[in-house]
């Protein structure tokens, strides 16, 4: 059912639709090195296919599992022959690309840059961690896109019609909630719709009156549980991890709860959910609740004392927990604010008062002499400076007016360093 016109390609809509970069491209035969870069089941393979009958070019195609350094040669010497002899432009589809290494990729690199071949390369893996540098200068990167269940819908009835290629030719009854099904389950691969349309006009039998009916319960047995998109070390993992942290950072639990639920049921390792988890409860979180970091180690630690499936329910806990707490970011501001000013604003030398006063000598030498013990006060404060002398004003941490935070910064704001913070622009916890 692979379409072989442009018109006829599904999806994609935003790189080859009418009047789209790429779609000028094709029909003008004036295509230049691209990286066709998305999911499987996309249409990367298909649309190079059409290129292939579009083109008026010496069309290759390799595959990076099965070829190497000595096919691409074949390829680059066909391509100085059509060039020379022919006045010919040689076109060579890779696919799955980021499975050539780095010396594969590098034979290829003399060639495109002096345009004797026009690369076609097909990833499913994020080109700007897979593919040279040097190759993706030479090359327009096209990012395609999960198929809308509206386009999977729309392949399955071309199927079905279709008498030459699809099973036109035969009676199929697909129910409305079959099809839905399948379109959703698919999740943006329309081959496993098809595949789905195949096994079910296998094995179904037809009824009296000869037609094959495929109703709800005939779709689930054919295309089973939804394939999750998520690999370990590519583009979903870490855009996983991400939506993880941010319904965290968002206060949505909801949401932090499902991205977790993906990444367990993908088979993600849950010590990297709990180190997030451990992170963000400092790095959003902070002291406007300080449990938060406590039930993150704890539930780091329970993933290791017990493991899953068990340990879903510790990090469940940690997630919901920290996503319905006050956020605040005022400790990794803090920090931030004062590594600059450890590299560039302040020499760092320890005030006098400061210093060690334990090691023998120190007293002849004026070391911590004038220290005021804070415990000896009432209130156990006292007014001393803490920072050296040349930015013994600066303020780093500030903070919020959230949860926890709002006590602490009124304490805080009882010293007279504080206080001046105030007058100059400093939060107010007073009001």
């Amino acid at each position: 059912m692979r379409p072989t016109r442009l018109e006829d390609f599904q999806g994609q809509r935003h790189i080859v639709g009418k009047g789209k970069m790429l779609n000028r491209l094709i029909l003008a035969d004036r295509l230049s090195s691209v990286i066709f870069y998305g999911p499987p089941g996309t249409g990367k393979t298909t649309l190079a296919r059409i290129i292939a009958l579009q083109t008026k070019a010496d069309f290759h195609v390799l595959n990076a599992v099965t070829s190497g350094k000595k096919d691409i040669e074949e390829v680059i010497q066909t391509a100085r022959q059509n060039a020379s002899v022919y006045d010919k432009k040689t076109i060579l589809f890779i696919d799955e690309i980021h499975r050539f290494n780095k010396a594969q990729q590098d034979a290829l690199l003399p060639s495109v840059e002096q345009g004797l071949i026009v690369l076609i390369g097909a990833t499913t893996e994020n080109p700007y961690f897979e593919i040279n540098p040097a190759l993706l200068s030479r090359s327009t990167i096209f990012e395609f896109k999960p198929l809308t269940q509206k386009d999977i819908m729309a392949v399955l009835q071309r199927a079905l019609a279709d008498k030459d290629r699809g099973y036109g030719y035969m009676k199929i009854e697909l129910t409305d909630e079959a099809a839905d099904h399948w379109c959703s389950v698919a999740n943006g691969d329309v081959r496993k719709a098809l595949n789905a349309l195949e096994l079910a006009v296998q094995t179904v039998d037809k009824n009296a009156d000869g037609v094959i009916p495929i109703n709800l319960e005939v779709a689930q047995e054919c295309i089973q549980a939804k394939a999750l998109q998520y690999d370990k070390k590519g583009d979903n993992h870490y855009d996983t991890i991400s939506a993880f942290i941010k319904s965290i950072r968002g206060s949505d639990p909801d949401a932090a709860l499902f991205w977790m639920a993906k990444m367990l049921e993908a088979g993600e390792d849950p010590r990297i959910i709990a180190r997030r988890l451990v992170i963000s409860a400092s790095e959003d979180i902070g002291n406007a609740e300080p449990m938060a970091l406590v039930v993150a180690v704890a539930a780091a630690r329970a993933v290791e004392m017990i493991g899953l499936p068990e340990a879903r329910i510790n990090l469940s806990q940690a997630a919901a927990f920290l996503a319905s707490c006050p956020k605040s970011n005022a400790c990794i501001e803090g920090i931030s604010k004062a590594q600059q000013a450890v590299r560039t604003e302040s020499s760092g030398l320890v005030p006098e008062h400061l210093r060690d006063a334990h090691y023998q000598g120190s007293a002849k030498l004026g070391r911590g002499i004038e220290y005021k013990y804070p415990h000896a006060y009432p209130g156990n404060y006292v007014d001393q400076q803490y920072l050296p002398d040349d930015i013994k004003d600066r303020i780093f941490y500030c903070p919020t007016g959230n949860g926890r935070e709002l006590e602490l910064g009124r304490y805080l704001n009882r010293t007279k360093r504080r206080e001046k913070n105030q007058k100059t622009g400093g939060n107010n916890f007073e009001d």
